[in-house]
């Protein structure tokens, strides 16, 4: 006699169906396909109700950097527009010091729910990674969530007006014809206006010789003065200066002509490629929710394209919107990250 054929295990669905037939695996998969989208709809009203009751605390702004410059400008500029449009409460906390790092690395230790954002620099994400390769104490691609561009910022040549030059082709002439005997100011060693000058230098062939502030104004003064001859600074910060005759600007960062100033050349007419650019973004701690990210880059969306933020803020400081989608911050810092890596580590550029 035959033994009896072994059946293969049943389970039946959690419907209760207690009988296997020819509809038992069809009614399974129905469940199973109605449970998928029963969690994705749940998942998605929760989502939905995180960005609708956010904020429902006090939004902490960080800004790397003492009141007054740029990174408070922009923070507290976000902070007055949080507290109008959405009716929240929102403060500005500034923490500068260490190009950056200390404020980096205090949001990096933060919960990733929207109640902490950072106002980031570029040199947080692409020159700091080079310079403080071996004690950074952040994860520039692993502790924050991008969430939307700001500002960048054009950084002008400016020069002491006893300088025998009015172009950056005679500057460049100049230079070569007196190697090593002309100095100029920075603020600080990986500061951007040592990097711009850095790489002027490498496409140039020139030798300056750098001279290290602690900040863009002392410098700014010496140039005045006359003390050292030239520098790169911001547009905005040269510009006072230039009207009153104390220095003169020979050129912008820019790629091309600034809309502003169309009659000052970019320095790229000269040497091609060549751009001296800052630029700022709003980034959060990991593991932000997307549907927060969304509504905050909305929501600066909105701010930068009021007319009267341009006007009063965008134009008045020679800013220029770089607002756009998280991935497009992303993108920058990746695509940028190569070229400033290759200048700090050709130029053999070191911190103590």
């Amino acid at each position: 006699m035959k033994p009896p054929l072994r059946q293969a295990p049943y389970f039946p669905s959690p419907q209760g169906a207690r009988k296997r037939g020819p509809g038992g695996g069809r009614r399974q998969r129905r469940w199973l396909t109605a449970t998928l989208v029963l969690t994705a709809v749940l998942a998605v009203a929760s989502a939905s109700a995180r960005a609708d009751n956010y904020p429902a605390k006090t939004i902490t702004i960080i800004a790397p950097a003492s009141p007054g410059g740029v990174t408070d400008m922009l923070a507290r500029l976000l902070a007055r527009r949080f507290i109008a449009d959405w009716g929240a409460q929102a403060i500005v906390e500034n923490k500068p010091g260490a190009n950056n790092q200390v404020a980096a690395e205090y949001v990096a230790r933060q919960p990733g729910d929207g109640y902490t954002l950072f106002i980031g620099p570029e040199t947080t994400f692409i020159v700091n990674p080079a310079l403080y390769a071996h004690h950074l104490a952040y994860d520039p691609a692993k502790d924050f969530t991008p969430i939307a561009g700001l500002v960048s910022i054009n950084h002008a040549l400016v020069l002491n007006p006893s300088v025998p030059t009015n172009s950056v082709k005679e500057l460049i002439a100049l230079g070569k014809a007196k190697p090593g005997q002309l100095n100029y100011g920075d603020y600080g060693v990986g500061s951007s206006g040592h990097l711009n000058m850095e790489m002027f230098k490498a496409m140039t062939g020139l030798n300056f010789v750098a001279v290290h502030y602690k900040g863009a104004t002392p410098a700014l003064e010496d140039v005045m003065a006359g003390h050292i001859q030239l520098m790169f600074i911001s547009t905005g910060s040269a510009m006072p200066q230039a009207k009153a005759g104390t220095v003169k600007i020979i050129g912008l960062g820019a790629e091309k002509r600034m809309a502003l100033l169309p009659d000052v050349p970019a320095i790229a007419e000269t040497v091609p490629g060549f751009t001296a650019v800052s630029w700022f973004g709003l980034f959060g701690p990991a593991r932000l929710p997307p549907e927060v990210v969304a509504k905050i880059n909305a929501e600066v969306r909105t701010i930068f394209a009021d007319p009267k933020v341009r006007q009063d803020f965008l134009d008045a400081q020679y800013f220029e919107s770089i607002v756009g989608s998280p991935g497009e911050l992303a993108d920058r810092i990746r695509s940028e990250e190569p070229k400033w890596h290759k200048l700090i580590r050709d130029a053999h550029i070191t911190v103590d």
